[in-house]
């Protein structure tokens, strides 16, 4: 195989590797890109290819989310990772792992470790990989890395409870819970909410978003049923999409233009968490985005009462 067919077969799983890390779609591809040009540069073929890029693609990584850490506690409101619709790396013997892992509250948790432990966990825990290969992509030695990996799962495991719902059972409830939005049923949308669930939009002040978390079942219910039938009027849509690994869906504007996604988080067959992603700076990657500014002028125009 050339260079190019190597590094084309590994991307997908380059990718990954970078986005579990940075919870950055962009970042996740410039590291990519990044990896390709310190391999095409290297004089010599190394012994692995699989190992020389993923250990390359996992240093780029560490070092571009060192710099971004700062950038994100400068964050306006809450902060999410940039919404990823499908997840091109596959591996059956691992389904279970890379789903949970891409998944928002997952990213949300691999936030709180240090760069050098998210980097052990995603590649230990997620992918797979034996000691001495993440020792030689980290820089640490093998008995650095179990310390390592054992402080991250500390986190990762006291953060939350893993989700157990079948595939079906969430697609189900998703479904119902869409059908209640587009016709605006309180109750509908409120049977299908934990009683603590929360609501929170990520705008990073460069789009109209929650002023605080929206908590409660009757709370988000109600902001619901009132605001999307107000959206429909100004002929806002949403298509039912899975957002990193979970239900979820995609609003658009009239002109089919981005304007925010939306994915749940579903745990003993109630929604627990909604999160919604309306930064624009995050969506571009899922094609053109929308003017949230002047659809939530359309929104507060069209509850006037006409003259």
């Amino acid at each position: 195989m050339s260079k190019v067919e190597e590094f084309e077969e590994l991307r997908p799983l380059l990718f990954s590797i970078a986005y579990r890390i940075l919870g950055s779609v962009g970042e996740a591809e410039d590291a990519v890109q990044e990896t390709w040009l310190r391999f095409d540069g290297s004089a010599t073929r190394p012994t692995s290819t699989k190992a020389f890029l993923s250990a390359a693609v996992t240093r780029i990584s560490i070092d571009v989310l060192r710099s971004a850490r700062v950038r994100r506690e400068e964050y306006v409101g809450p902060w999410f990772p940039e919404p990823l619709l499908a997840d091109p790396y596959e591996d059956p013997a691992r389904s279970v792992e890379l789903a949970d892992s891409v998944s928002m509250v997952a990213l949300l948790l691999l936030e709180r470790l240090s760069p050098l432990e998210r980097a052990v966990f995603v590649l230990r825990e997620v992918f797979g990989f034996g000691f001495d290969e993440v020792a030689a992509a980290v820089g640490r030695s093998e008995a650095a890395c179990r310390q390592l990996l054992v402080r991250a799962r500390r986190h990762m495991e006291a953060g939350r409870p893993r989700f157990e719902a079948v595939r079906k059972e969430r697609e189900e409830l998703a479904s119902r819970f869409f059908d209640a939005l587009r016709e605006g049923d309180v109750a509908g949308l409120q049977d299908l909410l934990a009683a603590d669930v929360s609501m929170v939009g990520d705008g990073g002040g460069k789009a109209p978003q929650l002023a605080r978390a929206v908590i409660g079942a009757e709370n988000v219910a109600r902001l619901l049923a009132s605001v999307f039938p107000r959206m429909a009027r100004i002929d806002v849509t949403f298509e039912p999409h899975e957002v990193n690994g979970q239900p979820g869906a995609i609003f658009r504007d009239r002109d089919g233009k981005v304007l925010h996604t939306l994915a749940l988080d579903v745990l003993d067959g109630q929604i627990q968490a909604i999160r919604s992603v309306i930064n624009p700076d995050k969506l571009g990657h899922l094609g053109p985005v929308a003017d949230a500014w002047a659809i939530d002028r359309e929104v507060r125009q069209a509850r006037r009462p006409t003259q």
